[in-house]
Formats: C-alpha cells, sequence, structure tokens
C-alpha cells in the first residue's frame, strides 16, 4: 500500500466534520434510549390500556415482555444488520436503523388500545417494539464504530467511547423529562386517555433532524481503506462467520466483562421507577429521582474514559464492579425504606457507578475486531449480551420480587453478575482496551486492531 492509501487513517477530522461525526451518533443514541426509557418509565400505563384489567402483576409483567421481547429480537438483527455494515459500509446501515428505531417509537404513540381493540393490541404493541428493536440492535456499535473509526488511533478512544454512552443518559432524560412534565401538567384521567400518546410521537421530528445529519456524512476513512484492499484482491467477504470462527473467545470476554453493567442499565431505564412507586412513592417523585440519575450520568461516564485513557482500562472497571459488589442490596434496601432523599440518593450512586465503567466496555465491544468484522462481531457480542443478560433485568426483578416480596433479592443478583464482571476484568480483560494503532502499511487485511490478540496468537 502506498503512502496515499495510508493518510486517511492518519489524517485528523476537520473540527467542521468532527461536529457532524459526533451530532450524527448523538442523535441515534438519543432516539434509542428515549425510547427504551419512556417504555419502561409508562410500563405502568402501558399495562392498563394494552392489556386486560384484572391481574396487575401479569399486565405489568406482560409489559416488561414487550422489552424483553424488543431485546431478544436484536441477536437477528446483529446478524443480519452486522455484516450488511462490513459489506457496504457504516453510514448506510446508520440511515437504516434509525428509520426502524423511529417507525417502531411513533408506531407505539398510533396504536388503539386494548378497550378499542382487544387482544389485537398488545400483539401491535409487542411488534412495534420488535420493530424497534431490530433499529437498535447495531444503531450503538455502529455508531461508535463510525465516531471511533473517524479517528483511528487516537489516544482519546475510551473518552469518545464514554462520550458516546454519555449520549444515552441524554436520550434517557429526555423520555422521563417529558412524561414527568406531562404527568404534573395533565389530569391523570387525560394523561391516561390520550397525553400518554405525545412522547412516543416525538419520535418524528428527532428523526428528521437524524435523517439530516446523517445524510450530510461520508463514509468512514477506515471502512474505505479496508473495503479498497478487499475489492483489489477481490475477496469474498463473510464477516459473520469470520467473526465467530476467529474471535468468539474476544466476544465472549466482551459479553462477560458487560455483564453487570447491561443489567444495570436496564434497572435504571426500566424499573427503578416501578421499583420506587411499588415501594410506595408518588409517581412524580419517582420520575423526578429517574431524571436526576439521566441528569448525573453524563459526567461519570466521560470520566470513566478519561481514567482509561491515562491511567489504564483496569482501573475504572474494578472501583466501579467492586463497589456495585459493596453497594448494590444497599442501594435496594434504601429504595424500600420510607426516605424518598434515601433512595434518590442510592439511586444516583448507583448511576454513577454504571456510567463509570461504560467507556472501556465499548471500547472492547467495538475495537476488539479488525474492520472487515467489527460490525459483526460488535452487534453479536454487544446484542448477545444485552439480551439474554440486561434485557431480562425487568422481568427478573418482577419475578423475584413476587417471590420474596423485596427488591433486595434483586440486588443479590446483580451483585453476582458484578462479581463476574469484575473476575473477568482481572484475569481476562479484552486486549482492545490496550489497542495500538495497527500496521496498515503492510497492506494485510485482517491485520489485528489489537496487535497481539490475549490469547496469544496473532489475530488473524
Amino acid at each position: 500500500m502506498d503512502t496515499a492509501d495510508a493518510a486517511p487513517r492518519a489524517a485528523v477530522p476537520a473540527r467542521s466534520t468532527r461536529r457532524r461525526v459526533y451530532a450524527s451518533t448523538m442523535i441515534g443514541n438519543v432516539v434509542e434510549y428515549y425510547d427504551f426509557t419512556l417504555y419502561g418509565t409508562l410500563a405502568a400505563v402501558l399495562a392498563k390500556l394494552f392489556f386486560p384489567s384484572g391481574d396487575g402483576l401479569v399486565a405489568l409483567f406482560s409489559t416488561y415482555v414487550g422489552v424483553s421481547l424488543s431485546y431478544f429480537i436484536r441477536p437477528l438483527g446483529a446478524v443480519l444488520l452486522g455484516p450488511l455494515a462490513d459489506r457496504r459500509g457504516r453510514r448506510g446501515v446508520l440511515i437504516l436503523t434509525l428509520s426502524l428505531m423511529s417507525v417502531g417509537t411513533a408506531g407505539i404513540g398510533l396504536l388503539p388500545t386494548y378497550a378499542a381493540i382487544g387482544a389485537a393490541a398488545p400483539v401491535l404493541l409487542l411488534l412495534s417494539r420488535v420493530l424497534q428493536g431490530l433499529g437498535a440492535s447495531v444503531e450503538y456499535t455502529t455508531a461508535a464504530q463510525f465516531l471511533l473509526e473517524h479517528e483511528p488511533g487516537s489516544r482519546r478512544r475510551n473518552y469518545l467511547a464514554g462520550l458516546m454512552n454519555a449520549t444515552c443518559s441524554v436520550g434517557s432524560l429526555l423520555g422521563s423529562g417529558v412524561a414527568f412534565v406531562l404527568t404534573v401538567v395533565m389530569p391523570t384521567a387525560t394523561f391516561d386517555s390520550w397525553g400518554w400518546r405525545i412522547p412516543f410521537l416525538l419520535a418524528i421530528p428527532m428523526a428528521f433532524i437524524g435523517f439530516y445529519i446523517r445524510n450530510r456524512l461520508d463514509e468512514t476513512p477506515e471502512f474505505e481503506q479496508m473495503k479498497r484492499q478487499v475489492d483489489a484482491v477481490e475477496a469474498k467477504q463473510t464477516p459473520l462467520r469470520d467473526a465467530v470462527r476467529l474471535y468468539w473467545r474476544d466476544m465472549l470476554k466482551a459479553i462477560g466483562l458487560g455483564a453487570g453493567q447491561r443489567i444495570g442499565s436496564y434497572t435504571i431505564q426500566a424499573y427503578l421507577v416501578t421499583a420506587l412507586i411499588s415501594a410506595g412513592f408518588p409517581t412524580s417523585l419517582a420520575l423526578l429521582a429517574s431524571m436526576l440519575t439521566y441528569a448525573v450520568g453524563p459526567l461519570p461516564s466521560v470520566w470513566g474514559g478519561v481514567l482509561a485513557d491515562r491511567y489504564g482500562a483496569r482501573l475504572p472497571l474494578l472501583v466501579g464492579y467492586g463497589l456495585f459488589v459493596a453497594l448494590t442490596v444497599p442501594t435496594f434496601m434504601a429504595i424500600g425504606s420510607s426516605s424518598i432523599v434515601l433512595a434518590t440518593l442510592a439511586v444516583v450512586v448507583f448511576t454513577v457507578l454504571n456510567n463509570l465503567v461504560a467507556a472501556p466496555l465499548n471500547v472492547a465491544c467495538v475495537l476488539s475486531f479488525p474492520p472487515e468484522v467489527r460490525s459483526s462481531a460488535a452487534a453479536l457480542n454487544f446484542n448477545v449480551g444485552t439480551s439474554l443478560i440486561g434485557s431480562t433485568a425487568g422481568l427478573v426483578a418482577v419475578w423475584l420480587h413476587d417471590l420474596t416480596g423485596s427488591d433486595v433479592s434483586f440486588g443479590w443478583y446483580m451483585t453476582a453478575a458484578c462479581a463476574v464482571s469484575a473476575l473477568v476484568a482481572v484475569f481476562a480483560l479484552p486486549a482492545a482496551v490496550d489497542y495500538r494503532e495497527p500496521d496498515w502499511a503492510s497492506g494485510n487485511i485482517g491485520t489485528a486492531v489489537v496487535g497481539e490478540s490475549d490469547h496469544g496468537r496473532p489475530a488473524r
């Protein structure tokens, strides 16, 4: 490969390009987490509207099935859309994912309720969640690649990954904030009748903004370089097969490393409001406490990335997961107390720890793999971990609460997951967190992004 071919990898994007790239990754995360948080926040309302009345626990449990279903479908989305991003490019897939997510979210706001169409209502609700889940299946990982591949070899990769995670809190804050404002300014009967539709329909203008930004962007230089190499040797791309065959160990490590944080994320976004309400706190106070967690979330996300870049990824990972092991059960004890101040403080600390570890997890998830399989491998490991471990948090929490009468039992469940993640950080930390710029001048397709893999063989 000549110098001209290699130059795009080392080039620093112009400031205007950087701003557009950052905005393009932000808007997708905002839409994704806006929807997820909104659905979880309004779970109690949706349970009454879309499922038969009678057993409130069954209706709430069925509503959380919608959360899990949208995540169970994500591995399928990863299998379909991940290879597409490896073959055709990241930018086109990002436009597709935004379309699917927006249609799924806005669709919920247009659905007739159980009182209007009977059993078809929950079916249509769950189908909307499936559509949203397909779009979100590769949104986060592809957006992370798009951001990191525009600055290959950057010494601030963990900071950028933390910035990505911070925008998730922005989407969650927006979702919970809109729900909170509407529940305060609208009479309960009015909100339950039609006001609940407004937050879901707001996904439409957000989508138009996202389309405008993403349509003005170029493909990443790293993908274009890889594609030129593939075309030059007329290689047949089989990214999904190659990812599973060559990088399954790295995918398992990334899944294990993120297990505790996945449960924490979906507990914050989809269950804590329900837990506070179940503990006897007013809905408005529960929503306000939830909004506070999202407001403080961006700072530890970025701070964890800065720490990982400066001192190595193990520092924020071991501090975060170590404190999670010590404090998760006390957090749920505080939620079950009669003090809204104590409960809110516990939830805020919970959020800070959860976001502190996010940046190196994102780096491990995405940069453990070379560009020609990166989308497939990242989407698969992220979505398998999220679907099997993270998205079931609400279901497990509701089941354990019904079984034991307390949310503390769920705290022990999460504590065990955080202990597993801490052990992975100590003994099997994915090599991507010590990422080094590969020798692209060799012209070899498949040169490892991490140079030497952490299982002692050159990554292929």
